[in-house]
């Protein structure tokens, strides 16, 4: 069980719940922060019955990280990859050419919608129903993010015909039952909250509809209690158990298309929105569904998790990033002592390597990796490796994701690279040679 949050830091994340839900006139909010595996706080505010962690509400688009969840596990199985055409999987669609992961990472170029009723707020059918044709690839594959809804339907399918049963079935066993979340469902069961839309002008509210969405059920079917949503920050911060590997959730939340070396940005990776906050950087994913919004973001630097579910529309600020910034205010992580340990080259290959005239540093860090990067106060690219079984090191971040990078006694070779143990080193083999003239004062050209 998680170390409760102390009264005073309980007295702030509830100051701010209340807030948030009288301000955006939510009829129920229920919100609450993750550490340690499991709930460290929570609340409910308005009309939402006790236990307040106990009522489902619709998670919308956190539908699709379940979704991805899936579709990596296939993946891990070897039963797809990622570069996989969708036609290979499901064929017959305008999309046949545009890989796994791009619809993935919504770089399929894929309609936002899908074709028809406003599939949110109408019962939905099969893919056949949809009619998809040539004007629903609105962007041509790879060009530029596209948020797609039809994109993850489409997986949904992909998923339901790889293991020859639906979408819903697959997820409840494959993803949500080895995670123990067992109130998580794609249709209200038991204690769940009505969906309602607040009128802009007058306090009064209007009850959503709910339905089974059909092919686009990938896209935010779900249904679920605070409890289990805080079991899936729990699952996002690493403790995947038989779900995933903690690689493949690593490589989940890799930002696609968006150099995370900026201080504010926001991006998606597999099926994972990952935002840069106040120095911070948030993986998860929001969910909205008509008559409801949802919300679930790890700090995977800190190790907490926020969840809120509400019962609305619209209207509501955001609420987990503000609550994962008073957690850290007021009780920040106490990170575990430093500890020698082996090193992962011998030490004579560490130390200062340079680019050109440019000075970089190549260390060994935790976890068996080595970190190549320009030292304190100078710009300039990092990037940490990992081994390989045949020597050499393959980059794992930075500008030099998934480059090779080899280690000789008089220089380092990465990606065409050549990394000298002397600036220009005549004696190493640096791509165009160096002058023999070696270092001077400028010539006099006059």
């Amino acid at each position: 069980m998680p170390e409760p949050v102390l009264p005073s830091t309980a007295r702030t994340l509830l100051a701010r719940t209340a807030r948030v839900q009288r301000d955006g006139r939510a009829p129920s909010l229920v919100a609450g922060v993750v550490r340690d595996g499991g709930l460290a706080w929570s609340a409910g505010r308005g009309d939402v019955a006790e236990p307040h962690t106990d009522v489902q509400y619709r998670l919308g688009s956190i539908s699709k990280t379940v979704t991805a969840v899936a579709v990596m596990r296939l993946r891990d199985e070897g039963r797809l990859a990622l570069d996989d055409p969708l036609d290979r999987h499901v064929p017959g669609t305008p999309f046949g050419d545009r890989s796994v992961g791009q619809l993935l990472s919504h770089l399929a170029g894929a309609a936002a919608e899908s074709p028809g009723g406003w599939w949110e707020r109408v019962p939905g059918g099969s893919l056949a129903d949809l009619g998809l044709t040539g004007e629903h690839a609105v962007l041509g594959e790879a060009r530029r993010f596209h948020y797609s809804n039809l994109g993850f339907g489409l997986l949904g399918e992909l998923v339901a015909r790889l293991c020859g049963r639906a979408w819903d079935d697959v997820v409840a066993d494959e993803v949500l039952a080895p995670l123990g979340m067992t109130r998580t469902t794609p249709r209200p069961s038991g204690r769940a909250a009505q969906g309602y839309a607040v009128h802009p002008w007058a306090d009064v509210v209007l009850a959503e509809p709910e339905h089974h969405a059909g092919v686009m059920a990938a896209a935010g079917q779900l249904w679920a209690t605070l409890t289990d949503l805080a079991r899936f920050a729990a699952f996002l911060l690493g403790d995947t158990g038989d779900v995933l590997s903690p690689a493949t959730l690593e490589e989940m939340a890799v930002p696609a298309g968006v150099d995370p070396s900026s201080p504010a940005w926001a991006a998606y990776g597999l099926g994972l929105q990952v935002l840069r906050v106040d120095g911070r950087t948030l993986t998860g994913h929001g969910g909205s569904m008509p008559g409801f919004l949802a919300g679930v973001f790890v700090d995977r630097e800190e190790g907490t998790g926020g969840v809120s579910l509400a019962n609305t529309t619209s209207g509501l600020d955001a609420l987990v990033p503000g609550l994962l910034a008073d957690l850290r205010a007021a009780e920040p992580r106490v990170v575990e002592p430093w500890r020698p340990a082996e090193p992962s080259v011998p030490l004579d290959q560490l130390g200062t390597w340079y680019w050109g005239p440019a000075p970089y540093v190549l260390r060994a860090v935790a976890g068996g990796l080595l970190q190549l990067g320009p030292l304190p106060g100078r710009s300039g690219r990092a990037s940490r490796f990992r081994p390989l079984a045949d020597g050499t090191w393959v980059g794992l971040d930075g500008y030099h994701a998934g480059e090779p990078l080899r280690i000789a006694p008089d220089h380092l070779d990465l990606g065409t690279f050549v990394f000298t143990r002397e600036p220009y080193d005549p004696a190493a083999p640096v791509p165009g040679d160096v002058d023999p003239r070696g270092w001077t004062l400028p010539i006099d050209e006059a």
